[in-house]
């Protein structure tokens, strides 16, 4: 609850200053679909689809303790036991139904497509790390970044979509899909991919993308 409360604060702030709208306004959309997307950004970043489970046999918890940064505490011996892979609706079924959406437009060539989601996949898993008890984390301005300096030098008419459609597939690919092996490790009894606290930013990640385009 105080994650959703927190997403909710942000998304509140992030729309009086108009990002939203001017980042989706470079891709096309208008103020009744960037609205439509935001809500269901809201209420789906509380909603996780279950896709699988994968065996793991490290366990642990957060250990809090007054006026100490919380540490994520391995608890010994480990027990054989299972971390539910899911995918969530806001942070990942949203950002990616979207890029197929301008996928399908075919305004992007199909070969610059390529080469974006080929490096930022590839800086995506070179920079992602598993943190204990979280997931999988990594620099979150990088992918946006590279995302928006390929777009415009291969599609500037259209590299807002272009910067989106990499920078959420190439995060999604890099640094959640190739890195799921290690949240075996993690001891996290849930890997949600797009959700805050284990696999974040695709969301974020092609509306900073598309507004820097």
């Amino acid at each position: 609850m105080p994650i959703f409360l927190i997403l909710a604060l942000l998304l509140m702030v992030m729309v009086q200053v108009q990002v939203f709208e001017i980042a989706f306004s470079k891709l096309g959309l208008t103020p009744q679909a960037t609205l439509a997307i935001l809500l269901g950004t809201l209420l789906g970043s509380g909603i996780n689809i279950p896709l699988c489970r994968l065996k793991t046999t490290i366990t642990g918890h957060w250990l809090y303790k007054p006026f100490q940064k919380p540490v994520w505490e391995t608890i010994y011996p480990s027990h054989e036991g299972y971390v539910v892979v899911a995918m969530n609706i806001g942070g990942c079924v949203i950002p990616v139904g979207l890029s197929l959406y301008f996928l399908s437009l075919h305004l992007v060539h199909l070969g610059n497509i390529l080469i974006g989601l080929t490096a930022v996949t590839a800086l995506s898993y070179k920079l992602s790390r598993p943190v204990a008890g979280v997931g999988i984390g990594m620099p979150f301005m990088i992918a946006p970044l590279l995302a928006t300096v390929i777009a415009l030098l291969l599609e500037p008419e259209h590299a807002a979509h272009l910067a989106y459609i990499s920078g959420v597939l190439g995060v999604l690919i890099g640094a959640d899909i190739l890195n799921l092996k290690q949240v075996r490790e993690m001891g996290t009894p849930l890997a949600s991919i797009g959700g805050a606290g284990t696999f974040d930013g695709i969301f974020m990640t092609g509306i900073i993308a598309a507004l820097l385009a």
